[in-house]
């Protein structure tokens, strides 16, 4: 096995959803992994939607729940993500959730986003904000204000979601993703082909970084 590089730059496509709550925690587990290693990596967001079938408007969020996981098991399924959340320092507020929104425009935003170099910290302040704060991100008076908040021009961003030049952009991308056969998310990609699915611990995370380290050859 060849030593480990400091000098390696590594690729990683990460496939989530931000209202996607594993997403969330394996996206800590990640970071971690990385601040423990000499390693620069560069994330490129990748769109997903964990549910389709919601509607633009999105639904209530007991409403989807109790349809995801079945009315009896509800609590559980809470129960586990909250837990799962504590272990990286994550403090979910389902409880102060209303409504489950459509994805879209928040990954919209998320693409804006790139061409200001501020992806990570968009992607970042929209699951804080749905997961942690409760707030309700399939509003675009409020991805603005996110957007804003951020670092990213009010202006530019009212006339991006009042045009909707972009949408069908991001339809391409989620449906290359599902093409590509990508059904669930979170999924990383490391460099050319190291892939990780779901959510995983900073070791699993950390074992595919020193792979990828490794590999002949390493996407830039």
């Amino acid at each position: 096995m060849s030593p480990a590089r400091s000098d390696a730059f590594i690729a990683i496509d990460v496939i989530a959803d931000v209202v996607c709550p594993w997403c969330y925690i394996a996206k800590r587990g990640l970071e971690s992994a990385i601040a423990a290693q000499d390693v620069g990596v560069h994330l490129r967001w990748r769109p997903f939607q964990i549910d389709r079938s919601v509607p633009e408007n999105g639904v209530a969020w007991r409403t989807y729940l109790a349809k995801k996981f079945g009315q009896d098991r509800v609590e559980e399924a809470l129960r586990s993500m909250v837990a799962a959340g504590r272990e990286v320092e994550l403090s979910f507020a389902f409880d102060k959730i209303e409504r489950m929104p459509n994805s879209l425009d928040a990954h919209r935003l998320v693409r804006f986003a790139k061409f200001g170099a501020l992806e990570g910290r968009m992607v970042e302040r929209l699951f804080k904000a749905f997961l942690v704060e409760g707030r309700d991100i399939g509003d675009r008076r409020l991805l603005i204000e996110l957007g804003v908040e951020t670092g990213l021009d009010r202006d530019l961003l009212e006339e991006v979601f009042a045009q909707g030049d972009d949408i069908q952009s991001v339809k391409d991308e989620l449906a290359t993703t599902r093409r590509l056969g990508v059904a669930g998310a979170p999924m990383f990609i490391f460099g050319d082909d190291v892939v990780v699915p779901g959510p995983q611990s900073k070791e699993v995370f950390a074992a595919a970084l020193l792979k990828a380290r490794q590999a002949p050859s390493r996407a830039g």
